[in-house]
């Protein structure tokens, strides 16, 4: 606009100077009807460029008396929720866009006389914490929260915001607040999952996985492995406090869950710690005989010694159901050598790496064999290690 104003003035200066310095000054005539204007070129130029100015100023006048109008109190209330639905259109596809700094400024504007302003200033301040404006997020939050209906909603968005920003106490003082329980809506029940597993408040995630199962927020697989670490880990924890609390967080488990391996393999290394070797040995035994699992095989060598025959014989047993499983494989060629019978261990350590070879079990192997003098086997042993590296 500006360019093409100043090539007006300038064709305009040069059409005013340019019979001057010819000599000829000439004249414009203009007859209409009975009228009749007749004036020298120069002077109907300068009419011209004044006219044209005049137009520009009137123009800037009439805009700027509309924007006074449009943003005046006095606006018919009509006229001032037109202008606002269309700042909120205009603020939404904004955001869409993720323009933000336009979709804060429409929201705002959107918010003065919209239909539902709450919902304008949650835009605007979803718009300003992408910005990185935390002041102006805060704003329009609390301007929110002057509807008691948002209050909820409020809470929700502060705490989610505070935990992008890494402010954990901060957004936990907040969801306390809003105190989830079976009662609460399932938004807060998942910010309240999300948070505690963020700070690792085992204790509070237990109360409130059971809520998260009856309405359906976890799927079940998801659920399980959830509980089962929550579980475990408040078992391990419970170890390093007292016996007593061990005892409490056992007694605190369901039925189900107490036939969980990871939970079963906690609370026996709980025992065996506090002198109650016996015990853990029988829940072990116990579960072994009911369930034989991966997670058994492998944590039994760590606990048990050569004098421990009980859990020995019962696997033993087992041989003729798990001759192909390598943990079950690996379990036995452990115990062999915790009790120095090398050969069967030896023999233990080639079914794992028949069944399941890895560098770590042709390693032990290689070992094995060398412990029995069969250096040439076992250079073939480090070799297959070596290959799988």
């Amino acid at each position: 606009m500006i360019k093409t104003l100043v090539y007006v003035v300038l064709i305009l200066i040069g059409l005013c100077i340019s019979p001057l310095i010819i000599g000829q000054s000439g004249y414009i005539y203009i007859a209409i009807g009975e009228y009749q204007i007749e004036t020298s070129l120069v002077t109907g130029i300068v009419g011209l460029i004044v006219f044209y100015f005049a137009l520009q100023l009137l123009e800037w006048l009439i805009i700027l008396l509309l924007n006074i109008v449009l943003s005046s109190r006095y606006l018919p209330e009509q006229w001032r929720r037109k202008a606002a639905k269309k700042h909120t259109l205009i603020g939404a596809l904004a955001l869409a866009e993720e323009d933000w700094p336009a979709a804060e400024k429409a929201m705002a504007k959107g918010a003065e006389k919209g239909e539902i302003p709450v919902l304008n200033l949650f835009a605007a301040a979803r718009a300003a914490h992408y910005q990185g404006d935390i002041t102006a997020r805060d704003h329009y939050l609390t301007q929110a929260e002057k509807n008691p209906i948002a209050k909820t909603a409020v809470y929700t968005s502060r705490t989610r915001y505070l935990m992008k920003q890494g402010e954990l106490v901060k957004a936990r003082a907040i969801l306390d607040k809003l105190n989830p329980t079976s009662k609460s809506s399932s938004p807060v029940l998942k910010l309240a999952q999300e948070l505690y597993l963020q700070q690792q408040d085992w204790q509070a995630l237990k109360l409130l996985l059971p809520i998260l199962k009856k309405r359906q927020l976890l799927a079940e697989t998801e659920f399980n492995q959830l509980n089962t670490k929550t579980n475990s880990i408040l078992m391990i924890n419970a170890a390093k406090i007292s016996e007593a609390e061990l005892t409490k967080c056992w007694h605190w488990l369901n039925k189900s869950e107490r036939k969980e391996d990871e939970l079963i393999l906690a609370y026996a290394r709980g025992l065996i710690q506090y002198g109650h070797k016996d015990q853990a040995l029988k829940l072990i035994n116990k579960q072994l005989n009911a369930s034989p699992s991966a997670a058994l095989f492998t944590a039994i060598p760590d606990l048990i010694t050569a004098q421990d025959q009980d859990i020995r014989k019962l696997l033993s047993k087992l041989e003729t159901t798990h001759e192909n499983d390598a943990d079950y494989q690996m379990c036995l060629a452990k115990l062999a050598i915790q009790s120095r019978e090398t050969k069967q261990a030896k023999t233990h350590w080639q079914n794992v790496c028949r069944i399941a070879p890895t560098h770590q079990s042709w390693l032990a192997l290689a070992q094995t064999q060398e412990q029995l003098g069969e250096n040439s086997t076992a250079a073939h042993s480090y070799r297959n290690a070596a290959n799988i590296l």
